[in-house]
């Protein structure tokens, strides 16, 4: 019987891809449609392949062979997009199903595991994501510790024989810099002797584990540290490198700014403010120097407002401001003159003077039909619009929610169907910051040989690792060694032992990688998660 449902399945793919392929100039008769999806139906209610079978009944039903209609190509991969993903999914169904559980959301606990043996990177992956958490990799100690004050992860696994720089580098650089943040930092070796394990510990790891691992030990080690990180969290509301309240406390305190706001009427001002070019500062004078500067930002700004105001560090460089009791002119005049006091501070680093600006969003609250979530989107919107107007300045663009943050996605896949199913996620993404310019490319030369592969703006690139004419690798290569590489996010699509690609991408640059066959929910999830690395 399975025979015969592969080759059903086989069939369908062959014919999809077909149409799929085709010019939009080009198009297909509705007749034709019917009849392919007419014949699915029947065979597959013989092969008792019920999901199938309703796909196909259902598609039946919007289709009339009598119609005289035509299709572009187009038009008809919206149409069967359905029977599209449900191809795919059963090609490839006990690969994606051994991978285990789904990693859904994309606030799920992030991972980070730094290490040399590509092999051990994949297995720990795998392992980790089938608990359904989120994990990145990177094999280059100086690219990864990057990544590390990039991301933030919630747990850290370090190998201690590494390349260029070793784990009690690593580890010594992360506790300098980031001393202040409470992150799991497991240290994992070869090398299992008790003088190398209290150095380990000495120099601030909280769990030494030995290789090989035994793996039912480290899952259950990674939860406890886990759960202690969560617990932690969900404890603490003041930030511990800026001195100011966190995330959670404004979470819990803004509900309340809306109910006094709908009790007296009294308009109040939401602003987020964000450092310039933050990212220049820590890649000129390293992260010490950008904490530093985070400290002294949140406490000038902390010193030079009202004591019924209120300051929160709502994630990186950014900040929540809230003002009571006033306008939205009130709350501009004020960030106004908050940007020119702070642009002229002085700060040094080795006897070199800099200055650091920022820009501030405003949305005041003068209706109660806003909701916080909808409050500090406008905000965010009115941001990115002094960011893009040129900086060091405020903005304040009550009730529009359309000004977004362009984006350039590119997909490159010589697979149609793969090309079709990333296009579709890609497009069904919710995504508040970014109006998302979405295209795909069947081979790297078309997409390198593009105008907007040139482009100076960010660029969210999803890349084949293995491809004709040229395969993903080197299309990395030659994107890593553009003018605008900086603008690139890169996300890898890689076959499952491909331990060599794997290792060729990381090295080159790549952000992150997803193993073929993938799951489309999980892969959206793992994209939203880089994404926020851009905001």
């Amino acid at each position: 019987m399975d025979k015969y449902k592969n080759s059903l399945f086989g069939n369908i793919k062959n014919q999809l891809s077909d149409w799929l392929e085709l010019e939009d100039v080009q198009t297909i008769p509705e007749d034709e449609v019917f009849r392919f999806l007419h014949s699915i139906k029947g065979t597959a209610g013989t092969l008792q392949l019920c999901g199938l079978m309703a796909i196909t009944e259902q598609l039946l039903e919007a289709t009339d062979e009598e119609s005289g209609r035509v299709w572009i190509p187009t038009e008809l991969r919206n149409f069967l997009f359905e029977l599209i993903e449900h191809t795919y999914e059963y090609e490839h169904f006990d690969e994606i199903e051994v991978k285990g559980k789904s990693v859904r959301d994309s606030q799920a606990p992030l991972i980070q595991i730094i290490d040399d043996d590509i092999s051990m990177l994949i297995l720990l992956k795998d392992l980790l994501e089938e608990q359904g958490w989120m994990v990145i990799t990177n094999a280059d100690p100086v690219k990864a510790t990057n990544q590390y004050f990039e991301m933030q992860p919630d747990c850290l696994i370090l190998d201690i024989q590494l390349p260029a720089k070793d784990g009690f580098q690593i580890l010594q650089d992360i506790h300098l810099h980031n001393e202040k943040y409470f992150i799991p930092k497991i240290m994992i070796s070869i090398q299992n002797d008790k003088p190398t394990r209290i150095k380990a510990f000495k120099m601030g790891a909280d769990d030494f584990i030995g290789k090989p691992i035994d793996i039912d030990e480290f899952i259950v080690k990674m939860e406890r540290h886990l759960q202690r990180k969560r617990i932690f969290d969900q404890s603490v509301l003041i930030d511990e490198l800026t001195q100011v309240y966190n995330r959670r406390f404004l979470e819990d305190t803004l509900p309340r700014y809306f109910n006094d706001y709908k009790r007296s009427g009294q308009p109040f001002t939401i602003s987020i403010i964000d450092i310039d070019h933050f990212k220049r500062v820590n890649d000129r004078y390293g992260h010490a120097v950008g904490d530093f500067v985070l400290a002294e930002f949140a406490q000038f700004i902390k010193s030079k407002i009202r004591s019924s105001d209120l300051i929160c560090r709502y994630g990186g460089e950014e900040f929540v401001l809230i003002f009571p009791d006033t306008s939205n002119v009130q709350a501009k005049n004020k960030l106004t003159r908050l940007i020119k006091d702070f642009s002229a501070k002085e700060f040094t680093h080795e006897g070199q003077p800099f200055s650091v600006t920022f820009s501030a969003g405003a949305f005041t609250v003068e209706n109660e039909q806003v909701t916080p979530k909808e409050a500090l989107e406008e905000a965010d919107t009115s941001l990115y619009e002094a960011k893009r107007t040129g900086r060091a300045k405020v903005e304040s663009i009550q009730q529009t929610r359309f000004n977004k943050k362009f984006l350039n996605v590119s997909v490159i896949d010589d697979d149609i169907i793969i090309r079709t199913i990333l296009t579709k996620a890609l497009r069904s993404l919710q995504v508040p910051y970014f109006d998302l310019d979405i295209a795909v490319y069947e081979d790297g030369p078309s997409f390198l040989n593009s105008d907007r592969a040139k482009e100076d703006v960010g660029h969210f690139l999803i890349l084949d690792g293995v491809m004709p004419i040229m395969d993903g690798i080197e299309v990395l290569q030659k994107v890593k060694q553009g003018s605008n590489a900086d603008f690139y996010t890169v996300l890898m699509l890689t076959g499952r032992k491909s331990t060599d690609d794997i290792a060729k991408a990381l090295t080159l640059g790549a952000d992150d990688y997803v193993t073929k066959p993938f799951s489309i929910t999980d892969l959206k999830s793992r994209i939203e998660r880089l994404l926020t690395k851009l905001i």
